[in-house]
């Protein structure tokens, strides 16, 4: 790492991206350094030196970080070319890669190069469910029995689904899973841990698109704890803005139960009460997702600066991917799978 400020370049100046570079310009010591993009126009937007292709980004300027903010299929390319021009820590967007084979050859490269690969899994840092899994550490629902979220972000209905965010949606084959139910395998597991087996039941409503853009899956855990994740991308929730937590949870023990709302609160209930108590307000956070991508990034700088253990580091994340191949598998074999 060079002294001074992290010196951070961004591959990637679509939909997305601007979330990105809004939290590292909010971070103390960090300097964006460059931006890369198949499209000049969208890297100069950004108003930092632009580049057309990854490898001049990092021939011509001094970098300490990569952020990956492209595509599934750009990444284990785009991996294996930060590496050989000696970037040792990159940060990487979901979904990850193109295959869990993938996935696998990221993590060979990486580890030969003595480098850290951080995934880009930001619905863990959502202020919400750092504040449940806070609650339940001090056991304020006792034992959980049981973790719901429904999914109801309203965006894939009719002929125009998706195409004024990302219309790339519409021509993945794996939809729902991939790209948004891996959020949630990956807060199950920060919550939970991991299951012992998964069952799964995938649907596509929506001709005009490739993928599954509903269904569920429940994890079940060896103290008999369940997760289900009930996702329909057709429906909406209670919330002015449904993309702010982009569905509804309830959390259940046997003391008591965390309901998360579409605004961003937490409330507590005991069991027996019909009493709620708000341990999260809705704050208005700016960014994403209750500023889940500043939150993460900040993780990151943290973790680099101060040598604290930084969370979602591509070996750890590998079982996610796994996961998402298990809740694929099950959907596909309509039936219960046990897992290693």
């Amino acid at each position: 790492m060079s002294a001074g400020p992290l010196k951070v370049a961004c591959l990637g100046a679509g939909y997305f991206s601007r979330f990105h570079y809004d939290a590292w310009r909010r971070l103390r010591d960090v300097e964006l350094v460059g931006s890369a993009d198949l499209c000049l126009d969208k890297a100069a937007s950004t108003g930092l030196p632009a580049f057309t292709d990854l490898t001049t980004m990092l021939s011509s300027v001094d970098v300490d970080v990569l952020d990956i903010i492209t595509k599934p299929p750009t990444h284990l390319e785009a991996i294996r070319q930060a590496l050989d021009a000696g970037i040792k820590l990159i940060i990487c967007q979901k979904p990850l890669c193109n295959s869990l084979e993938e996935v696998r050859t990221a993590i060979e490269l990486i580890e030969k190069s003595d480098a850290r690969l951080v995934i880009h899994e930001n619905f863990r840092f959502q202020p919400w469910y750092r504040c449940m899994a806070r609650a339940v550490n001090d056991g304020l629902i006792g034992n959980v029995h049981q973790f719901t979220f429904r999914l109801r972000p309203g965006d894939g209905q009719g002929a125009d689904a998706y195409l004024d965010r990302q219309p790339y949606f519409r021509e993945m084959p794996r939809l729902l899973i991939h790209e948004t139910g891996v959020h949630f395998i990956d807060v199950f597991r920060y919550m939970l841990g991991m299951p012992k087996a998964v069952y799964a039941d995938l649907r596509r409503l929506n001709a005009n698109i490739a993928g599954e853009d509903a269904g569920y899956f429940i994890f079940d855990y060896d103290n008999g704890c369940r997760a289900l994740f009930d996702g329909n991308r057709h429906l909406d929730h209670d919330a002015d803005n449904t993309r702010v937590t982009m569905g509804e949870a309830l959390l259940e023990g046997d003391k008591g139960s965390l309901s998360l709302a579409g605004d961003g609160t937490v409330r507590l209930r005991t069991f027996g009460s019909r009493r709620m108590q708000t341990l999260l307000p809705s704050l208005g956070w700016q960014g994403f997702g209750g500023d889940c991508v500043h939150a993460l990034q900040q993780h990151v700088v943290q973790g680099v600066l101060t040598g604290s253990t930084i969370e979602n580091q591509v070996q750890e994340y590998l079982a996610v991917i796994e996961l998402e191949e298990a809740v694929y598998r099950a959907a596909e074999e309509h039936r219960k799978l046990e897992l290693d």
